[in-house]
């Protein structure tokens, strides 16, 4: 019965995502879900670095940017037929500036490394403006190519996104419940007391924070070729703020509840969208509401004594395992 427990968010993930395509409610729908999928890595990958390891980066667009920017550059001055392969180039250039920017910023705790990560993030976005021959300033860089094999139509493209995509959240699956996750969770809990026992929480937040970074520019490529465009908003602080949204909706103490909040989000920008130019306004105010109501998340509701007792027994292997 636990097997089915721990597996059945896997179940319910399939039939939904694959299901749309049985259902085939259009172009402008599997669009949209691709959308979603591609937001849902996003968020989950953030969701490493907030929910599993307490870390709020307010600055995570600049990976989504960069993974966007290095796919759509290189397919532009190359050829589409190499997407993925530019897909997996972007997110790992986006890991490497990572790893440096976490150097400086892991040091600091609190409000001090949300505010410094977000100002490494405000000084790219600017530089994209400035750089206009090699960024395209405001005007981004438009027509990015698809390889032949994934043009025809958006549901070949969302067949792809979905491949990689699942790929990649299966990867951080693995990763959070493995030792390394549990040491992360252990981190966010009581990051003192895993010193005391010997454990490096200063390596060990570097080592979450590039990976988090490398599936953040892998879902910035692909929605690079989503929409055959990037531009200067996707590395802009509101870009980081929908991906702290997406895993407070959906629940940041879950695995999977950044890809119900991504699902969330992008149907209240959707919808609302089509009524009044003031969306953002009314998307802040039901997110408002869905926060004080459910400050767990739509996933933290029904929060089972069991998955509590099991943290607390998590971090009791990590700390007995270092005495």
């Amino acid at each position: 019965m636990k097997k089915i427990k721990d597996y059945l968010p896997w179940i319910v993930y399939f039939v939904f995502f694959l299901g749309i395509i049985v259902v085939d409610p259009g172009t402008h729908y599997i669009h949209l879900v691709a959308r979603v999928i591609i937001f849902s890595l996003y968020a989950v990958a953030f969701n490493l670095l907030y929910g599993t390891t307490g870390l709020v980066s307010f600055g995570h667009a600049l990976f989504y940017g960069i993974g966007a920017y290095v796919t759509g550059m290189l397919v532009k001055a190359t050829s589409p037929e190499l997407f993925l392969l530019y897909i997996l180039l972007g997110a790992a250039g986006a890991a490497f500036v990572s790893f440096f920017i976490g150097l400086l910023t892991l040091r600091l705790t609190g409000i001090y490394f949300t505010m410094l990560t977000l100002a490494f993030a405000q000084l790219v976005w600017g530089l994209t403006f400035k750089l206009y021959h090699f960024t395209g300033g405001d005007d981004g860089i438009q027509a990015i190519a698809k390889p032949a094999i994934l043009s025809g139509g958006v549901t070949k493209y969302y067949l792809f996104s979905f491949i990689v995509v699942t790929i990649c959240i299966y990867i951080l699956w693995r990763i959070r419940r493995s030792p390394f996750g549990t040491v992360l969770n252990s981190i966010r809990q009581n990051p003192q007391r895993i010193t005391f026992l010997g454990l490096n929480v200063y390596k060990n937040q570097l080592k979450a924070f590039v990976i988090s970074a490398f599936f953040a520019g892998v879902a910035g490529g692909l929605y690079a070729g989503l929409d055959g465009s990037i531009h200067p908003d996707m590395l802009h602080w509101p870009t980081s703020g929908n991906a702290i949204l997406m895993a407070t909706i959906g629940g940041m103490g879950t695995f999977f509840g950044p890809i119900v909040g991504a699902g969330i989000f992008t149907g209240l920008e959707e919808i609302v969208g089509k009524y009044t130019e003031y969306w953002s306004f009314y998307i802040g105010l039901v997110v408002l509401i869905v926060v004080l109501l459910f400050p767990n998340g739509v996933l933290g509701i029904k929060r089972f004594s069991g998955n509590k007792n099991n943290e607390e027994k998590e971090t009791e292997v990590v700390c007995n395992s270092g005495n």
